[in-house]
């Protein structure tokens, strides 16, 4: 299996347009976003469909290289980082990330809506810094 770019694209521009909305609560406090009902669930959905897409390219090189097969999301990114796809310190925080998916997926534990605010604000670049990398891959 090859490496299809558009599929890739299509994700990168799913979460590019989920990034750009994100970063519109950047100018609104904590307490103004945290007691909207809405727009935590806005931005728990942005970040749930960021991770899905990051997790889709992920699983998709994995495949199109033939990368040794994933036995979780968070494992994709880690396979990335053995196969020097991704760098070793992205590699694990998107592993985090994977994982973070399955707290708001799923419920495992209640999630601290300020913790999904941190999210947003501090671990955006990292999905960014993979988007760099997936680019550059695909540039090959």
């Amino acid at each position: 299996m090859q490496i299809d770019r558009e599929l890739i694209h299509g994700k990168i521009d799913i979460i590019e347009r989920n990034i750009t909305f994100l970063n519109t609560y950047k100018e609104k406090s904590e307490v103004e976003i945290l007691s909207s009902y809405k727009d935590v669930q806005a931005i728990k959905y942005s970040l749930f469909e960021i991770i899905e897409a990051c997790i889709d390219i992920a699983s998709h090189i994995i495949s199109g290289k033939g990368l040794q097969r994933a036995e979780s999301y968070a494992e994709m990114f880690e396979i990335l980082g053995k196969n020097d796809i991704l760098k070793t310190q992205l590699s694990k925080e998107l592993s985090n990330m994977a994982r973070f998916r399955n707290v708001l997926v799923h419920g495992y534990a209640k999630i601290d809506n300020s913790k999904i605010l941190v999210f947003t604000k501090e671990k955006l670049i990292d999905v960014e810094n993979f988007i760099k990398a997936i680019i550059e891959l695909i540039k090959e």
